[in-house]
């Protein structure tokens, strides 16, 4: 009976602290974010195409630029592994270093190192 009353107790603890763990996020089409400062140019959750690439497509390489622009999310695509990428673009028309009108972003991640701020209203 103790055995039964222990295992119990366990179990709710343990449930509890999963359930209190588990924030869902929800993320849709058409949800405005601020691109966030990062320290040395280093977004690594923001698939920013590489600086050789850009310059073949004849943009400008210059991280500065794009601090503080709003951005909109197109889409969002969830891969097997629960990884969640979102498809976005800038709200102004514009292209990404002049070159790229789309970037991919792992959404979670950058939400939580601040790469991406949501907008306020």
């Amino acid at each position: 009976m103790k055995n039964n009353i222990l295992t119990f107790i366990l179990a709710l603890f343990v449930s509890c602290f999963t359930y209190s763990q588990n924030t869902e996020s929800n993320f849709s089409a058409g949800d405005v974010y601020i691109i966030g400062n990062v320290s040395h140019n280093n977004y690594t959750y923001i698939n920013f195409p590489r600086p050789n690439f850009i310059i073949k497509k004849g943009g400008i390489v210059n991280y500065n630029t794009l601090k503080g622009k709003k951005v909109v999310i197109t889409s969002v695509k969830e891969k097997r592994n629960g990884k969640r990428l979102a498809t976005i673009k800038l709200v102004e028309s514009r292209k990404f270093f002049n070159s790229h009108k789309f970037v991919t972003v792992d959404i979670d991640k950058a939400i939580k190192n601040k790469e991406l701020v949501l907008v306020e209203d």
